[in-house]
């Protein structure tokens, strides 16, 4: 049991007016200027509109090892840019050079020519 005054020391807090709880976000109310703000800054939301790394040429790519791999024989073959630039040219396409890396390498025949051969995937990581 309270003591009398502890008694005494409820009963005054219950004749104050309790604040109005803040209410949280809703999903009708409008987010903060900030949150938008970050949004429109975050890096992994831009929008990339540049040209796909398979047709940009050896000079343009700003990565330093070059990745290629086959979809049908998972075959994966890896070239230093600098190497890529002095073996190919500044000017060749990163196409046509992972084209030529996996050239006779595919172990999958089916006997067609047009379905014979690798195919690539030009990794971006």
């Amino acid at each position: 049991m309270p003591t009398p005054k502890q008694m005494e020391k409820l009963a005054s807090k219950s004749s104050r007016v309790p604040e109005p709880p803040i209410p949280a976000p809703g999903t009708a109310d409008d987010l903060p200027e900030a949150y938008w703000d970050s949004i429109v800054r975050d890096p992994r939301g831009q929008i990339r509109t540049g040209v796909p790394i398979q047709q940009r040429r050896l000079s343009g790519i700003p990565r330093h090892v070059l990745r290629v791999s086959c979809r049908r024989c998972d075959r994966i073959v890896e070239i230093q840019t600098v190497d890529a630039v002095r073996v190919y040219g500044a000017h060749a396409l990163w196409k046509d050079v992972g084209m030529k890396l996996l050239d006779n390498g595919c172990k999958e025949r089916t006997g067609r020519l047009e379905e014979d051969g690798c195919w690539p995937s030009f990794e971006t990581t």
